[in-house]
This record gives structure tokens, C-alpha cells and sequence, in this order.
């Protein structure tokens, strides 16, 4: 079942959410003064703990000039704090050889640190710190920029990760969702130490965060220690926890084409259409659908691709969901040569599905697929923070890990067909291409996915 909403607890008390044999696997929240929230899941048995800080923030919800603020934010927390230089961050997890990274996504931040248990109150005082203390000096914006800047030209090296970026810009334009999480180089370079700062300061409030952490630990100690270190925050909100509010219009096409002319070895493509948003039900179906279609070697896009006719060495398909939209993408990397027969093949198998859905040995091997891995990903403490985390952030409740595979158990063939004839056969397909392809070649593509 679907655990209880945070929305739905008052600030300063804790729920169980899931109990676990023996204590293991047991899920807690706490909600404290401010909306800030306290997601744990207790394994008695491991010797390590993952604290993480998610924010409700991400590229999404920048403005065009402040494209990349996110992810530039990201850098200069680790920049250092009233009370640690960047050295002493960085070294008080090397010297108990413990792990502390952060990532940016379209949607929300993550700072996060990976330690043995006996040393997660140095984690929870160090990550709190950068979140509560960080400086933002005008110094460091401008040597973080150099590095990010190196970050950004590093990406563009890969053609292969550029194309998804490309491959979004093209579903949804220029909109908020559209934009790279990087950011581009003319934004990148504008952006000023107030401009980020006031973004800081205006979006990393305690309603829109949720400290989550899993492992060998005492839920209550790492309340306490967290409501210590917020306290002047918490003191200042009366706030109750909230998903960020994301009001701008999402733009989709359809049937469009971006080709980036590049003397590349090989052409990159992605061929994909709007996809389904996180809070749809059909999300369940669109995984199944996903796993058959492209999830694996035994997809049909890696047999007809790759097995049967060796045009390409990558092959697959992707969904990504967000709060009002999603994306759906096949991606192929291939010989420059044999892009027109790659997205023949890609379009006859969207076309089949569409028509015919998936036979019973598909369905049931992609519901073992989803199943397995989605058991196998818990199996770290790394993977349990972030999955508790995201739930609590994007959802504001939580499934146990068994309503979980008897959601994927419950998909049919019907839900399958349905989900891909509303969506794989709503829009004609979108591509975006990176590779040595002339503009003459460029537009003939164009009439061939018309």
C-alpha cells in the first residue's frame, strides 16, 4: 500500500512507515518545525550509512539567464563554510575514507555522503553544514567557473551524451524542461555570485527539503543532530513540506528534427516522442513497455538492431518522467552510413507495438526483468537513501518494496497496448541526430519521419 503523505503529519512528530523484520528494512519519517523532513530506513546488519540532503530544485526551475545557477550552486557548496575551508570538507571524509558527492537533475539536488556507521555523525555534521553555512564567496563563483566551464567542454566530447540533451531540447523547446542542466557557455559565463546567492537563498528552504539517510543507524540520534544543525532555519519558518511549484507551461512536438553536423566516427541518434508524467498510473505499463521494447539484450531493438543485423553496438530505450511531463527515447549509435536503415527499424518496432502491443513471453520477462533489478538496486546503502529520498521529495509517500513488485506482477498486455497506443502512437516521432550529416541529408531524415 502506499504509506501516509508527510502533508498529512503534524511538525515534530515521527510515523513508521514500514516496519521491517527485526527492525531491518524499518522506514521512519519525521516532520520538524519548518516542513523540513527526516526519512531514514534502519539496516542493523551493514556496516555503513548514506546521509543525503534532496532539494526540490533543478534546472527546471531556473529562469533563461539563470540556466546552470542549479548545478553551479552544486560546485560551490563544497567551496567551503564558516566553519570549513574546502579543504576541510573535503578531507574529513577522505580521512575516514568515506564517500560525499552531489548531483543536479532536471527536477531536484542531491548532496550525499557514504561512511561507516560509527562515522555518520561526522557525514550528518559535514553535508548539514555546506546546506546551512556555505559562504557563496565571490572568489569561489569565479574559480568555479573555469571548472565548470571545463565540465560543460568535457560533455560536449561525448556525442553521446549530448544527444539526449538535444533529443529534449527538441520534444520541449525552449521551455524550462528543454534546457540543459549545465547550462550553455553564454549563461554560464553571465552569471554573477548575487544572482546565485539570491537563488540559494530563495529556494533552498526547509519545506522543500528532506534529509534522508539508510544503514546501521538510530533514527532519533540523526533527528536530533539534523534539527541541531538547521536550527536557526527552522526558527524562521512556519512553513509545512511542499513540492516546488512548477507552473510553466510544458511545450511537446511532434515529429521534429535536429541534426548537429559533427565529424564524428560515429552518427547519434534519438528517436523518441512525450512520454508520461510521475504521478500517471500508466507509469507501471510504460516500464514493462520500456523493458520489452528496449530494456535489455533480449529486447526487440537489441535483436533487430544489434543481433540480427550488427548495425549498431548500443541500442535501447529510456523513460523519464517528471512532475507534468515525460520523455520516451530510443537511443542507436551506428556508422554514419546506416542512420536511414537504424531509424527504419526503430520505426517499424514503435509502429508494431503500437498496433500489436507485446505477446506473453515479452510481458513476462520484462515484469522478471523490472522485478529483479528493482530488488537488486536496494541492495547498498547508497541505493536505499536515494530510493527513500526521491520517493519522499517527488511523491510525499512511500510503496514498500513488496506493493512495489505487485504493481509491475499486475500489468497485462491490455495495459501495455493501451499505454503504447496513447502514447508511443500519439505524436510522430521526434529525432535528434548528432553526427558527419549534411543539411541536403539533414531534411531528406525530415521527410522520412513525416
Amino acid at each position: 500500500m502506499a504509506l501516509a503523505s508527510a502533508a498529512t503529519q503534524r511538525p515534530g512528530t515521527t510515523r513508521t512507515l514500514l516496519k521491517g523484520a527485526d527492525g531491518a528494512g524499518t522506514v521512519r519519517r519525521t516532520v520538524l518545525p519548518g516542513g523540513l523532513r527526516v526519512v531514514t530506513e534502519t539496516l542493523p546488519t551493514v556496516r555503513s550509512a548514506t546521509f543525503g540532503i534532496w532539494v526540490g530544485v533543478g534546472s527546471r526551475d531556473e529562469t533563461p539567464q539563470l540556466n546552470g545557477a542549479t548545478h553551479y550552486l552544486e560546485h560551490l557548496l563544497f567551496k567551503g563554510t564558516e566553519r570549513r575551508s574546502a579543504l576541510d570538507i573535503s578531507a574529513a571524509l577522505d580521512a575516514v575514507g568515506g564517500e560525499m558527492n552531489a548531483f543536479t537533475a532536471k527536477e531536484n539536488t542531491c548532496y550525499y555522503a557514504r561512511v561507516l556507521d560509527t562515522d555518520l555523525p561526522l557525514a550528518i555534521d559535514v553535508v548539514c553544514d555546506m546546506l546551512t553555512g556555505s559562504l557563496i564567496r565571490p572568489e569561489d563563483v569565479e574559480a568555479e567557473r573555469g571548472v565548470i566551464l571545463e565540465e560543460m567542454a568535457m560533455a560536449e566530447d561525448d556525442p553521446g551524451d549530448v544527444v539526449h540533451d538535444l533529443f529534449a531540447k527538441v520534444i520541449f523547446g525552449t521551455g524550462p524542461l528543454g534546457r540543459p542542466i549545465l547550462g550553455t557557455q553564454e549563461t554560464v559565463r553571465s552569471l554573477t555570485r548575487d544572482q546565485i546567492a539570491n537563488f540559494f537563498h530563495r529556494r533552498y528552504k526547509p519545506e522543500h527539503l528532506v534529509v534522508a539517510a539508510a544503514g546501521n543507524l538510530d533514527h532519533r540520534k540523526v533527528v536530533r543532530q539534523v534539527e541541531r544543525a538547521f536550527a536557526p532555519l527552522l526558527a524562521k519558518s512556519e512553513a509545512l513540506p511542499t513540492e516546488a511549484r512548477r507552473g510553466v507551461k510544458v511545450l511537446r512536438t511532434a515529429g521534429r528534427v535536429e541534426v548537429l553536423n559533427r565529424s564524428t566516427e560515429q552518427a547519434h541518434l534519438v528517436l523518441g516522442v512525450p512520454g508520461v508524467p510521475r504521478h500517471d498510473d500508466r507509469r507501471w505499463a510504460m516500464g514493462v513497455l520500456n523493458a520489452a521494447l528496449g530494456g535489455g539484450m533480449s529486447s526487440r531493438l537489441f535483436q533487430e538492431v544489434r543481433e540480427k543485423r550488427g548495425l549498431a553496438y548500443s541500442v535501447y530505450s529510456y523513460s523519464s518522467s517528471y512532475a507534468d511531463s515525460g520523455l520516451f527515447g530510443i537511443y542507436a549509435g551506428c556508422q554514419p552510413k546506416r542512420v536511414e536503415e537504424v531509424l527504419r527499424i526503430c520505426r517499424e518496432e514503435l509502429a508494431k507495438v503500437v498496433a500489436e502491443g507485446i505477446t506473453e513471453e515479452e510481458l513476462a520477462r520484462a515484469i522478471g526483468q523490472i522485478s529483479g533489478s528493482t530488488v537488486l538496486g536496494m541492495e547498498d546503502t547508497g541505493s536505499l537513501m536515494n530510493r527513500i529520498g526521491k520517493a519522499e521529495l517527488s511523491y510525499g509517500h512511500h510503496l514498500s518494496v513488496d506493493d512495489m513488485l505487485a504493481r509491475i506482477a499486475a500489468v497485462t498486455l491490455d495495459d501495455v497496448h493501451e499505454v503504447a497506443r496513447d502514447v508511443l502512437g500519439a505524436y510522430r516521432p521526434s529525432l535528434a541526430l548528432i553526427g558527419p550529416i549534411t543539411d541536403k541529408r539533414a531534411a531528406k531524415l525530415a521527410d522520412l519521419l513525416a
